[in-house]
């Protein structure tokens, strides 16, 4: 504050005529005709107190209505922080509830078509885009992976534009985020778990046929993905391809990881290790 008020006179309402003898940020000190007064500063000149000085005036007016300005500005500041928690503590409750009544789908699972592009932000983001929504009245819009929750694993694959589509090799794997649910997935985007998330080399892929663990029942001799960037399928197909994952893994980091990966996939899909049944999807039946 650069307005000096010292020996400025003033009039108060109660106390009278009186000089200005102190003043900080905080306190003012008036020297009335019988005793001298503390006042709050500036809030006394709101209502109580009045300077002779016309100029003087108008500075300290100016400082007040700056001051207003300041204060509702920071109330705004307040109520909107207050909004936004208030919003955030209802997504929390949302989601909890979404948590605790949530029952396990069979096929929670999800199997990712990546293109040439994706085989390299996959695993540099480690979150895959569920695509958007082709029609409707939700044209445009991401496609909400409702499947989707705590339990599931993302499986990334390719195949190669000259070759069949029962060539298509896995790529990698991830649970999803441990706070995810699909359900409330707005912008489409499936975030990878913190620690459990695999990358196969090049020679791991080619052992890891997709088809050796999936099959689409209804037409179970053909092999076939005409659109869509995703597909559901089975948590247990998920866990016959972790365990093998396991024995294909060398390096010893990586299959402990791979290990970790698998026990607790099964632990969140109620999936018994031992009683796990081989792989049966479409090449084992050709």
């Amino acid at each position: 504050m650069n307005l000096n008020l010292i020996n400025k006179k003033v009039t108060h309402k109660r106390f009278g005529t009186g000089n200005i003898v102190k003043h900080n940020e905080t306190s003012i000190e008036i020297h009335f005709a019988s005793e001298s007064k503390k006042f709050v500063f500036p809030d006394v000149f709101e209502k109580h107190l009045k300077l002779h000085d016309q100029s003087v005036a108008t500075s300290l007016e100016q400082m007040l209505e700056k001051k207003e300005m300041e204060r509702k500005e920071e109330e705004l500041r307040k109520e909107k922080e207050r909004e936004i928690l208030r919003k955030q503590h209802e997504l929390r409750l949302e989601h909890e509830k979404l948590m605790k009544n949530h029952k396990h789908h069979p096929e929670s699972q999800m199997v990712f078509w990546c293109d040439t592009e994706e085989q390299i932000s996959a695993f540099e983001e480690w979150r895959v885009f569920s695509g958007v929504i082709k029609s409707g009245n939700n044209k445009g819009k991401p496609n909400k992976p409702s499947r989707l929750h705590q339990n599931s694993a993302v499986l990334l694959t390719t195949v190669d534009p000259n070759q069949p589509e029962q060539d298509r090799k896995i790529l990698g794997v991830y649970m999803v985020n441990e706070k995810f649910v699909g359900k409330l997935c707005e912008d489409g985007y499936i975030p990878a778990h913190s620690e459990y998330k695999l990358q196969l080399t090049e020679q791991e892929s080619e052992q890891l046929p997709f088809y050796k663990y999936y099959v689409n029942e209804k037409s179970p001799d053909k092999m076939t993905w005409n659109t869509g960037k995703y597909r559901y399928f089975s948590n247990a197909w998920m866990a016959q391809i972790l365990r093998d994952i396991v024995s294909l893994k060398t390096d010893p980091k990586e299959q402990e990881l791979a290990k970790g990966f698998f026990k607790h996939f099964c632990k969140m899909n109620k999936i018994l290790a031992q009683e796990l049944p081989e792989p049966n999807g479409a090449l084992m039946r050709s």
